[in-house]
């Protein structure tokens, strides 16, 4: 299994959306490395759910569950989605300022590349947000 990060704002969607829903589409990904991510992805994998905007946090779990196929909404086919289904609200959200303090965090494209929306999350990294959002 693969550990990935993707973002919304939550004002557009938000974790409690995908609550309510049971399931989406994560659609609307045009930036060709976050495109490459989504084509890595596969059924079974967890995502971090970060709530970008004001937020900036990771605030819940969901897991992947179906693999990368191409958006019917697109005419383009290398635009691809996969389906998601809500895992579990973290206990508490953990902020990009938490991770920007911890030096762990200092190589990472959520810091690094700030603007991408899909990325992967190095299981050391998935570890160390489990634990921070238990404290």
């Amino acid at each position: 299994m693969n550990y990935w990060l993707v973002k919304q704002e939550p004002s557009t969607y938000s974790y409690d959306n995908l609550e309510r829903e049971k399931k989406t589409v994560w659609d609307g990904v045009h930036n060709n490395l976050a495109l490459k991510h989504i084509r890595g992805m596969k059924k079974g994998d967890k995502a971090l759910f970060y709530h970008t905007g004001e937020e900036k946090q990771a605030v819940g779990i969901i897991e992947i569950i179906s693999d990368p196929y191409p958006n019917p909404k697109e005419y383009d086919k290398r635009f691809v989605v996969i389906d998601v289904k809500p895992v579990s609200r973290l206990k508490r959200p953990v902020t990009l300022e938490e991770m920007k303090k911890d030096l762990k965090f200092k190589d990472w494209e959520l810091l690094k590349i700030s603007r991408l929306s899909v990325m992967p999350v190095p299981k050391n990294l998935w570890d160390e947000i489990m634990k921070k959002s238990k404290n």
